[in-house]
């Protein structure tokens, strides 16, 4: 199979570390979208929406959404749970992440790390809602090591991508201890370095 993504982004990223961590052959290419990579006739071929990440797998079907390609690759492993209404939870979870947390956290990084923007410059709205969605990490971690209890999963993964760079955004993980403590559990169990 192939994942078309841009190391940049942790929509993208989650995708590698869940086929990492699980062992899966892929061929990782590299698909800058601040050149314009995903805009292409032939990237639009695959991604008709023109984001990234992309699966293609090896029958040639193309698979897009970050959080629809882990659940596809993550299928039967212990990174879905096996309890329904855990399961449940878990999806809870990463649907916030898209909504509610990704439009913020992951917005404001983009703004000041790749456009040059200063934290001064960003929409207050973007920040206020950012460091909701931090708290709201914080508080969901009060009672457990991870979203889901007490073993990661999807969820973890979801929303570990762009919170362990929320500092890129103009947001200081030190006000939220338990999330810290969260991003580096979560880190050593998917083997993240970098």
């Amino acid at each position: 199979m192939k994942i078309y993504g841009d190391s940049i982004s942790g929509n993208c990223l989650k995708v590698k570390w869940v086929a990492d961590s699980l062992g899966l052959s892929y061929d990782w290419i590299e698909t800058d979208i601040m050149a314009g990579q995903s805009r292409t006739p032939a990237y639009l071929a695959i991604n008709p929406a023109g984001q990234v990440p992309a699966l293609v797998l090896d029958d040639g079907r193309p698979l897009a959404q970050s959080n629809a390609i882990i659940l596809y690759l993550a299928q039967g492993s212990a990174l879905i749970p096996r309890d329904a209404y855990d399961r449940a939870r878990m999806l809870e979870w990463m649907f916030w992440e898209q909504y509610s947390h990704e439009p913020y956290v992951a917005v404001a990084r983009f703004q000041l790390r790749y456009l040059g923007k200063a934290v001064g410059d960003l929409e207050p709205r973007i920040v206020e809602r950012g460091k909701a969605a931090l708290q709201r990490l914080e508080d969901g971690l009060a009672a457990a090591p991870f979203l889901v209890g007490q073993i990661l999963s999807l969820a973890d993964v979801a929303l570990v991508a762009y919170t362990r760079v929320a500092d890129e955004g103009g947001f200081d993980l030190g006000a939220y201890p338990r999330v810290r403590a969260w991003i580096g559990r979560v880190e050593r169990a998917l083997k993240i370095t970098a």
